[in-house]
């Protein structure tokens, strides 16, 4: 069975119905899911995973959350190498930029992007949250 980590951070609900989903996706598949707030995650849980679902909505200029979960993803960046993540979040303006941004620095940390991110303007849709199970079932 294959352990599975949904980290995120959200401020309005969206990401967390996400990552919801997310685990709601991964679980129908068979795996361990833990679902855990950006600002209780660190290095030293990377490896107690399988995969790991990162979850952050766009901030300010395109940005990922800067308090909690910019300085948990910096902090665990350099033990991603060769693991299997995912991301996916919301945004409520812009053209995803800071998806694309936060896809490039992943890869260049030698991690393995298993599936497309997936995006939600503003509150996810049903077409959103079914993304976001296969999300999920990409890491199971």
């Amino acid at each position: 069975m294959s352990k599975v980590a949904v980290v995120y951070w959200s401020g309005t609900g969206n990401t967390a119905a996400m990552a919801q989903a997310v685990s709601d996706g991964a679980t129908e598949k068979g795996a361990e899911v833990n679902i855990v707030p950006a600002g209780q995650f660190s290095e030293g849980d990377v490896a107690a995973y399988d995969a790991i679902a990162f979850g952050c909505p766009a901030m300010g200029a395109e940005q990922l959350e800067e308090s909690e979960f910019e300085p948990m993803f910096e902090s665990v960046k350099g033990s991603l190498s060769g693991k299997k993540i995912a991301l996916f979040g919301s945004y409520g303006w812009g053209d995803g930029e800071w998806m694309r941004l936060w896809e490039a620095d992943a890869k260049a940390a030698g991690a393995n992007l298993a599936t497309d991110s997936v995006m939600a303007n503003n509150a996810p849709d049903d077409d959103a949250i079914a993304a976001c199970k296969n999300l999920g079932a990409a890491l199971a």
